[in-house]
């Protein structure tokens, strides 16, 4: 089996802890309620007791070797990888190393990117996939663009999946506030994007954003994708930045 074939498969180790992906944005305290220094959208879970997928490293150096592509990401990209990964190979021929963990804010994620750069070296794409679980305090996110702009350099080119939460069973002022910080979150990714030109946001909220009327549709609780229908439709918004490159 060759190394790219070895790279796509869809088999990955797992490291499997108590919950599931699912439950990466959800530990609120009581209904509207905002913690002191809060920003309204509730207190991040204890993310490392959460569903954790990452490419052994064999993998990562084959990815490394064939110039594919690093992505970092949270419960979505748990959820979502594996097929992101055949859609990859299968349109662009590109290969997938992994670290994903449910409900991780951008931080710790670009502390594994960090480790990567260092142990492995960096092919020259990079997808991050995270700044979901930032909606909780959406102040600390503008310095971890930095942080992943400053490891990428201006040669490798940094692919980041704008976000969108709004849960639809929390209560109306926590509604508010994800809407609130989600846009909070995204504007810092745009403003990002007037410094470094080979910051590419792949914009997922505007594609919801367009269809107020099929949220539903794409999302199954507000955050994460509905699966083929919503899975299909932001892997796709993923592959084409990729593949018009």
């Amino acid at each position: 089996m060759s190394r790219a074939s070895r790279s796509i498969r869809l088999s990955r180790r797992r490291l499997l802890t108590a919950g599931a992906a699912a439950a990466a944005v959800t530990a609120i305290p009581g209904a509207g309620v905002v913690p002191p220094g809060g920003y309204g959208s509730g207190s991040l879970t204890p993310w490392r007791s959460l569903t954790r997928s990452i490419s052994p490293a064999a993998q990562i150096q084959d990815v490394v070797e064939a110039d594919g592509l690093f992505l970092f990401g949270d419960s979505i990209a748990v959820q979502d990888e594996d097929a992101l990964a055949f859609d990859l190979w299968r349109r662009t021929s590109t290969t997938l190393a992994v670290d994903a963990w449910a409900g991780r804010p951008t931080g710790p994620a670009v502390d594994v990117l960090a480790r990567w750069a260092k142990t492995y070296g960096l092919p020259h794409r990079i997808l991050m996939a995270t700044g979901t679980n930032d909606v909780f305090t959406p102040p600390l996110f503008g310095g971890q663009i930095d942080r992943v702009m400053r490891l990428a350099g201006p040669s490798r080119a940094v692919y980041w999946v704008n976000v969108h939460v709004g849960r639809f069973k929390d209560s109306t002022a926590i509604q508010t506030a994800d809407q609130r910080n989600t846009k909070w979150i995204n504007l810092q990714l745009d403003t990002a994007r007037k410094r470094y030109p080979n910051l590419v946001i792949i914009r997922w909220a505007e594609f919801l954003a367009a269809r107020p009327d099929q949220v539903r549709t794409y999302l199954r609780d507000g955050v994460h994708t509905t699966i083929p229908v919503g899975q299909d439709a932001r892997n796709a918004l993923i592959v084409d930045a990729i593949a018009s490159a």
